[in-house]
């Protein structure tokens, strides 16, 4: 059990992570465990300026501050996501050998965008150049298209259905 702000799971957070699941919460600190302030997303990238085209005109973000040359804040989420300048070939990190490589890589964790037409938000995610990986897929919770940024990060597109995931909750 999940201990939200001191409180056991009530029927109101279980509505409320119902609500999460179909991409209609209406509380910005549903679910903050005590522990959990905010959730950040940051994404290496290559080069700034290009990157912030692309999720700029791909999913109707905005720029909210500039780290100088070393950062974009972008907003228009439920998560600011932050654009970092990392070059190609530099040490991901000290723990690791792996480096950074912008070619199409997997990853096991991916961002996932829920838009209420997924066609209108995969042409205008094309055509600001973003890859299509295979067919958009329909399930009893929504329709799904995997895809690709510029810089190789794989994301999705989320149009959900009926009820979202609690078509397929218990």
């Amino acid at each position: 059990m999940v201990t939200r702000r001191g409180r056991g799971t009530t029927a109101c957070a279980r509505g409320a992570d119902r609500a999460l699941l179909r991409g209609r919460s209406t509380s910005p600190s549903y679910g903050a465990a005590v522990v959990t302030l905010s959730v950040l997303a940051n994404i290496d990238v290559d080069d700034l300026a290009r990157a912030t085209d692309f999720y700029c005109s791909a999913l109707g973000l905005r720029v909210g501050r500039r780290f100088e040359v070393s950062g974009v804040e972008l907003l228009g989420g439920s998560t600011p996501i932050y654009l970092l300048k990392k070059a190609s070939g530099t040490a991901a990190s000290s723990a690791s050998a792996a480096r950074r490589d912008y070619t199409r890589h997997w990853t096991p964790v991916h961002l996932d965008f829920v838009v209420p037409d997924i066609s209108a938000a995969l042409a205008q995610a094309r055509s600001a150049g973003a890859s299509l990986e295979g067919e958009v897929r329909t399930y009893n919770w929504g329709r799904i298209a995997v895809m690709a940024d510029p810089f190789g990060h794989g994301f999705c597109l989320i149009e959900f259905l009926g009820r979202g995931y609690d078509e397929i909750a218990s």
